[in-house]
């Protein structure tokens, strides 16, 4: 019995001892696995933080005019700009060792294994806020062993490399309150249009609950529901000695009004610009496509809500219902090209194509003012004359002959100004001035204003036949308004991250590129299509909208067989319209011919509403005399017109009119002194 004895201890001895040494290797693998997760974690850093924001568009006011849409509302904010209140009830109800633990609640874990084991299922959780964000950030929501195992180790690498501050800022801007809010800025301006750091404590303890099931918790799907988990958020913070019991009825009693709309809904507002824009974050500052859409951007853009809604309402208004005519509008800042106001079409839903940036379409007349620039810079004046008659051209080198048109074949069948013949638009005087500087001349100064795309070194440059861009001939026009200064079309003034880090500042200068006395003088010449005293064969080509307009405004229109454009500017502002058919259909009803002015004389006047009268300042080295019209010559008392017209200095007229002297039918020679005659010698000459 004894020896029978004996055996069974030693036997049992035997595994005690192979139970013991398991457990030993057991308990040394296990330890050696742990640590070697703990140094793959260390290795391998701190995990990032990115998570999917809407990106924010904004207008030159602050006003957001949009943002990224992928059906998530996330708006990312300091942890110091929540709501104490919401904090509190949220660590109350979630993870209330949060600042105790390592990333873990074992007696949580401990309780949930056993309930799942009694389920034969994962039907309960335990997880911790850092176990929670980890799942938020890199995982799925299904549950899953292997899920389980992966938020463990993300859980890890977020609490080795984060403090606990950054670890529940970051929940807090990454959990789900339903209604496609996620994050408790997102959350509070959803539910109680405010931001989460304006948050009662009545209203946190009633967000604080929505995470659990938004479906069931929100106070939109269950009031029931959602007071009942608030009352139990609100004893949690008691028991939690975060508030005091008194504090809760209180909050219980508080009326909570609710919204139920997300702060920025998609937005129509200027949706051309917002697409340029986004175009220009990918082109030019190189952002890919899921960080405009999802990196929490902050956009700073130069558009005024303002002038975009007259713009848009002035095209709606102007063009028939009926016509198929298409439109592209450009408003610019002449002094730092900033874009105000941008109209792509006539309806973004019906097409998406924007006119006023993609569309190449030939700009007619409205080229004549580089071509006379050039001119200007080569010794021409508004003064210099040339013959206007129907004219065929003829050229050595084997090109055919041109025979340009003036609009209605209407000619002077004499001499005109080149004044005059910017505002009448006379194309025998353009294709004459261009051929005489030369046929690259215009090309060149035509890249030199800032158009890109490409000019055809022939006759009909001067008549607007190479293709251009809407918002480029608005550039181009700048630079005349600004004095001569090089300025690029701009419509971001600023990129933030979602961090408020600004990775991008718009640091364009505006570079001297003209010379200011010609500019001046070029602009000035540019008011002559709304003055009448520069009629002459025909009416200056603004005199349909002469009455329309009630300020200074220099300008050019320009049209074609197919494209009608209107661009003109004040010192404040430059617009520019095009209106045709998408498809290069020729504009034939006189109506359709007249929609271009229409809209810009409407828009520039309403836009400048409020805003001072503001003349063109003239530059040092220029002179302004009164003159003949007709002949470009200074005026006398016996001229019927008079036209007060500026000059480069040194280039004015010295030769008086004589046109109508009443009693002399000799004309002085070049050689006579300039000068008015006294009374006295005029009745001695009688």
């Amino acid at each position: 019995m004894e020896i029978m004895t004996n055996q069974r201890f030693r036997k049992a001895g035997k595994y005690f001892r192979a139970i013991f040494i398991i457990s030993l290797i057991g308990l040394a693998l296990t330890l050696l696995i742990g640590a070697g997760i703990l140094l793959y974690a260390k290795i391998l850093g701190p995990p990032p933080l990115a998570v999917p924001q809407s990106t924010l568009f904004y207008s030159d006011d602050g006003t957001v005019i949009g943002e990224s849409h992928n059906g998530q509302k996330r708006y990312w904010v300091e942890l110091d700009q929540i709501s104490p209140h919401l904090i509190d009830a949220t660590i109350s109800i979630e993870d209330r060792k949060f600042y105790s633990h390592h990333g873990f609640d074992y007696k949580r874990i401990v309780g949930a294994l056993i309930a799942d084991i009694k389920a034969m299922a994962k039907v309960q959780g335990a997880s911790t806020i850092s176990q929670q964000y980890a799942r938020n950030l890199f995982l799925a929501h299904e549950k899953t062993w292997k899920r389980k195992m992966l938020e463990a180790f993300y859980t890890i690498r977020l609490e080795m490399n984060y403090t606990k501050k950054e670890i529940l800022e970051g929940y807090l801007n990454t959990i789900y309150y339903g209604h496609g809010a996620y994050g408790a800025e997102a959350a509070s301006q959803y539910y109680f249009g405010k931001k989460a750091g304006e948050l009662t404590l009545g209203e946190a303890a009633m967000l604080a609950g929505i995470p659990k099931g938004a479906g069931i918790y929100s106070p939109f799907n269950s009031m029931e529901n959602a007071k009942s988990r608030q009352k139990l958020i609100l004893q949690t913070m008691v028991e939690n000695k975060l508030i005091h019991k008194t504090e809760v009825d209180e909050a219980l009693n508080e009326q909570l009004t609710f919204v139920g709309k997300h702060l920025h809904t998609k937005t129509k507002t200027a949706p051309y610009f917002q697409d340029t824009v986004r175009h220009i974050l990918r082109t030019e500052l190189n952002l890919d496509d899921r960080v405009i859409e999802l990196g929490g951007l902050k956009v700073y853009t130069t558009i005024d809500l303002k002038q975009q809604e007259i713009a848009e309402q002035t095209v709606k208004r102007l063009i028939s219902k009926e016509s198929e005519i298409q439109t592209g509008l450009v408003a610019m800042d002449p002094k730092n090209g900033y874009v105000k106001a941008m109209v792509g079409g006539r309806s973004y839903e019906e097409s998406p194509f924007n006119r006023a940036v993609q569309a190449v379409r030939q700009p007619g007349s409205t080229i004549k003012p580089l071509l006379y620039y050039a001119a200007l810079e080569k010794g021409f004046t508004p003064s210099t004359v040339m013959r206007s008659e129907q004219t065929t051209f003829r050229f050595d080198d084997g090109r055919p002959d041109y025979s340009p048109k003036n609009f209605n074949s209407q000619y002077a069948d004499g001499d005109i100004t080149m004044a005059q013949a910017l505002a009448l638009s006379d194309n025998i005087f353009a294709v004459k001035t261009h051929l005489f500087l030369g046929e690259n001349t215009l090309a060149d100064t035509a890249k030199k204003f800032g158009l890109t795309t490409k000019m055809a070194d022939v006759p009909s440059l001067a008549l607007g036949t190479s293709g251009v861009r809407v918002i480029e001939m608005a550039s181009a026009y700048s630079i005349l308004a600004n004095g001569g200064k090089k300025v690029s079309p701009v419509m971001i003034t600023r990129v933030e991250d979602h961090r408020g880090k600004v990775i991008y500042e718009n640091d364009k200068q505006s570079i001297p590129i003209l010379k200011p006395e010609s500019a001046f003088v070029m602009t000035q010449m540019m008011t002559g299509i709304f003055d009448r005293k520069l009629n002459g064969y025909t009416s200056v080509t603004g005199s349909t909208i002469i009455n329309d307009i009630s300020r200074t405004y220099a300008g050019k229109s320009g049209t074609t067989d197919t494209d009608s454009w209107m661009i003109g500017f004040s010192p404040q502002l430059v617009s520019a319209v095009w209106t045709g058919y998408d498809k290069g259909k020729a504009i034939t009803l006189s109506a359709d011919k007249s929609y271009a002015k229409n809209i810009w004389a409407r828009f520039m006047e309403d836009a400048h509403k409020g805003k001072p009268s503001k003349s063109f300042k003239q530059p040092k080295g220029t002179v302004g005399v009164y003159v003949n019209p007709a002949n470009g010559k200074l005026a006398t008392d016996d001229c019927p017109i008079k036209r007060f017209t500026y000059y480069v200095r040194g280039t004015e007229p010295t030769e008086y009119c004589t046109d109508h002297l009443p009693y002399s039918e000799e004309k002085p020679s070049k050689k006579e002194k300039v000068a008015k005659k006294p009374w006295y010698k005029k009745l001695f000459d009688w």
